[in-house]
């Protein structure tokens, strides 16, 4: 059903991003204020660093109380390794499989320098199967 779909027709074009060297109280209030599961992180640069995810963040606070601590940065707590990103001309259907497949809600977007273009989520993935088969709907929040 999806086969043809290319990615960039339903990514997030701007996805919210926060730098490494932040603080962890920055990253949660703006995982709050914009009603997101997670961030991007990127250099100075535009290019991805990582992600940083709710339970990252809960990690971070949590780690702190036990350790008698302040809440770090993100960089303390973000991931940097083994990160799942694809291209804006990946096939969504290949794009969703994976996902399902390694159970993760987001991947980000980059470009051949590794710099972040965008952002797909499962909601958006979603939306693509929907809009698919029928019209859009305005009241479908992002």
């Amino acid at each position: 059903m999806l086969r043809d779909l290319e990615l960039k027709h339903y990514m997030v074009k701007n996805p919210v991003t926060i730098g490494s060297t932040a603080s962890l109280f920055e990253a949660m209030h703006l995982i709050l204020v914009n009603k997101i599961s997670g961030l991007c992180v990127v250099d100075t640069d535009g290019r991805l660093a990582g992600v940083l995810s709710e339970l990252d963040c809960l990690r971070g606070v949590l780690a702190a109380v036990y350790n008698d601590s302040g809440v770090g940065i993100v960089a303390d707590v973000m991931t940097s390794e083994n990160l799942s990103v694809v291209h804006a001309d990946a096939s969504i259907a290949d794009v969703a499989e994976q996902m399902m497949n390694e159970q993760k809600r987001r991947r980000p977007v980059i470009d051949s320098e590794g710099k972040l273009v965008g952002q797909i989520t499962i909601r958006q993935i979603l939306r693509a199967v929907k809009e698919f088969n029928l019209e859009p709907d305005a009241t479908e929040a992002d």
